[in-house]
């Protein structure tokens, strides 16, 4: 199967790297939502500010929108993160009771992602981050990176969308693979499989890769599925 023979070149080429929880699943959800559409470093300076700020997501969770946007402004879109970060927090103490998501652990997984998905404005993306960084569960996140090198090789068709390579490339995977997967495609598409003139001369899948081929092809001046 090609993907498996995927997985196990980028494995070769970049090792395997080992599935642990990063932070509490509360806490990977805000810092999740503040990542999208900005960059690490300055999701992570948000992140920084907005604990240096608030210092405990209770008490996030009951501060001013306006108050929000003010601490996380370097991070982008403040007036959008801002008060869905929020209604996310006020949402899971209002049904929960409290902001300890652990529970998400011992339910099926689908019911989980559809739990996660209920509260506003969390997606796909966000909710398989929680699952996969926090609790170690096997479900892919497909962010810009993993979607292009996805559809480069031919994984899934060209027209499929990001949403809907969720849960194709997972039910695709083993469980015991999502992450090294997920962690490898993000890492070969910062490095090698850029969005703009992949390095294809120096990609380890480049055998598997119809883009590779016709990109080498034609001496490196022709993109496939940007």
């Amino acid at each position: 199967m090609k993907l498996r023979a995927v997985v196990r070149r980028l494995a070769q080429g970049y090792g395997v790297p080992a599935a642990r929880p990063q932070r509490e699943p509360a806490t990977e959800l805000v810092y999740t939502i503040l990542s999208q559409n900005t960059s690490d470093v300055n999701s992570k300076r948000a992140f920084e500010a907005l604990m240096r700020a608030f210092g405990s997501l209770e008490t996030l969770g009951t501060a001013e929108a306006d108050a929000i946007a003010g601490a996380i402004w370097m991070g982008g879109l403040a007036r959008v993160k801002a008060p869905r970060i929020r209604e996310v927090l006020a949402g899971i103490m209002k049904e929960r009771g409290s902001l300890d998501l652990s529970f998400l652990r011992d339910i099926p997984i689908p019911e989980a992602k559809a739990w996660l998905r209920s509260l506003p404005g969390v997606g796909p993306k966000t909710a398989a981050c929680v699952l996969l960084f926090s609790l170690c569960l096997p479900v892919l996140p497909v962010d810009t990176h993993v979607h292009r090198v996805a559809r480069r090789l031919a994984l899934i068709g060209h027209r499929t969308s990001a949403e809907q390579a969720h849960e194709t490339l997972e039910a695709m995977l083993p469980p015991e693979d999502v992450y090294s997967f997920h962690v490898n495609m993000v890492r070969h598409g910062r490095e090698v499989c850029h969005a703009q003139r992949p390095y294809c001369a120096g990609c380890v899948v480049r055998d598997l890769c119809p883009s590779a081929r016709w990109q080498l092809a034609s001496g490196g001046t022709r993109v496939y599925y940007e």
